[in-house]
């Protein structure tokens, strides 16, 4: 009999832990299909995501989240050799993403513009300092930057809708499944 309650507890403490897993994969999941899908070039939910888990989850499962959905996606994408500059932006960004504690626009907005500034500046630092395209001088990080500044367009408007789009998105299915709840 005991072990038999034993077991009972078990099986509903693997089911609880898989309840909590499965929200975190989709959300991985979907990253790394959007990632996968053909887009302009710098147009990726992987910022925005960041700031969302920095802000929604624990510190290890905010930084956890977007670099899971990045070596994922980067299985099939291909890795290079500023792989870990990129990957650092997105862990500076989720522990940026810990101090929003309100969502209003404006400082959604304005968190959405520092993490493309962050991804931007760090990771052209990062090309410029193990790539081959700039001397390693004051002017050739200068030249680097100019350079990224092309993409740096679709940064902030992918930024922005998905950052919108992960915290606005997230409050209204939590207003729906409050109604649900209450409607019972």
């Amino acid at each position: 009999m005991e072990n038999r309650v034993l077991l009972n507890k078990s099986i509903k403490s693997v089911k609880s832990k898989v309840h909590k897993v499965i929200p975190y994969g989709l959300i991985v999941i979907l990253a790394v299909l959007t990632r996968l899908l053909p887009h302009p070039p710098n147009f990726a939910p992987i910022d925005g995501l960041a700031l969302f888990s920095g802000s929604k989850f624990s510190k290890k499962i905010a930084v956890v989240i977007p670099l899971a959905a990045m070596v994922l996606s980067d299985i099939f994408l291909g890795f290079h050799n500023t792989i870990f500059f990129v990957y650092i932006s997105f862990v500076v960004i989720a522990i940026m993403g810990s101090f929003i504690k309100q969502t209003k626009w404006y400082s959604l907005a304005a968190a959405s513009f520092l993490s493309s500034v962050i991804f931007f500046l760090v990771t052209n630092f990062g090309v410029w300092y193990v790539g081959g395209l700039y001397p390693k001088t004051f002017s050739g990080l200068i030249e680097a930057y100019v350079m990224g500044l092309p993409f740096f367009g679709n940064t902030l408007l992918s930024d922005f809708i998905y950052s919108f789009s992960f915290f606005y998105g997230f409050a209204l299915l939590k207003s729906r499944e409050m109604a649900t709840k209450l409607d019972v």
